[in-house]
């Protein structure tokens, strides 16, 4: 029973957590596109410093999920426990991006002055930004395919001990 709520726990966030970064991807970010330079900043101003108290600790509690459920295996030899282990590899990977990647973006977008920002430096910063999403992006759907995987592999390979 353990082994299952763990599992639940672990596909709710990996799964929360990636839907939600494909929502930006595919929704709001590029519907910002279109609005004019300096309500285009205000709202990504206003979204990274939202998801900059938000995301930080939903991310690590993602990929802390898959900690339990590692530990709780029966056998680690086993595809569900491969599987499992890829995906909070991909999650941890994806993280490693946004550090790289995404966070310097965003300490500039929290220093830029919203009235004075050029198009041309608000939609460098977002460019960049947003391929370092995408990468995540990809990251996360193979992190959450991963995990799922596991999750549907448990206990048919067991027989390999």
């Amino acid at each position: 029973m353990a082994l299952k709520t763990t599992r639940f726990l672990n596909l709710l966030l990996t799964g929360v957590l990636t839907g939600n970064e494909f929502g930006g991807l595919v929704g709001f970010h590029p519907a910002l596109y279109e609005l004019p330079t300096e309500a285009h900043a205000r709202a990504e101003r206003a979204i990274t410093s939202r998801f900059g108290k938000i995301m930080p600790p939903f991310m690590t509690a993602a990929i802390l999920s898959f900690v339990p459920v590692l530990s709780l295996a029966r056998n680690r030899r086993s595809i569900s426990y491969f599987f499992t282990l890829m995906g909070m590899l991909c999650y941890t990977s994806m993280l490693a991006v946004t550090f790289v990647g995404n966070m310097p973006v965003n300490r500039r977008m929290l220093e830029i002055d919203v009235g004075t920002v050029s198009g041309e430096e608000l939609m460098e910063l977002r460019k960049r930004w947003d391929r370092f999403h995408a990468a995540r992006n990809v990251l996360n759907l193979l992190g959450f395919a991963s995990a799922l995987l596991g999750a549907l592999s448990e206990g048919t390979n067991d027989r390999n001990t």
